[in-house]
């Protein structure tokens, strides 16, 4: 199964915590902040106001608090509007 994103929606994948910070602090899993870089998975048609700006493969930084977290197949995504979209990185 796989998810096919509607309009100006895309499905990101997040990118895994930093286990351990840059001093070797090992962190629990509550005490590790929730990466905000994710990698595109799909991305929507776009809309006749919104124009497709990312594509599948980009690396992308989006908003802290934005999407709608997914589970499908045991594996987790987060489909979020373009808008949401902060930076493609390069």
């Amino acid at each position: 199964m796989k998810l096919v994103p509607l309009g100006d929606r895309v499905v990101l994948k997040q990118l895994e915590a930093e286990e351990t910070t840059k001093s070797g602090i090992v962190l629990p899993g509550q005490a590790q902040e929730r990466p905000q870089q994710a990698k595109v998975i799909a991305v929507g048609p776009g809309t006749e106001e919104v124009k497709m700006e990312v594509k599948a493969g980009d690396a992308v930084i989006y908003s802290k608090y934005a999407g709608t977290e997914v589970k499908l197949d045991g594996e987790e995504y987060i489909v979020i509007k373009q808008a949401d979209i902060l930076a493609i990185v390069e």
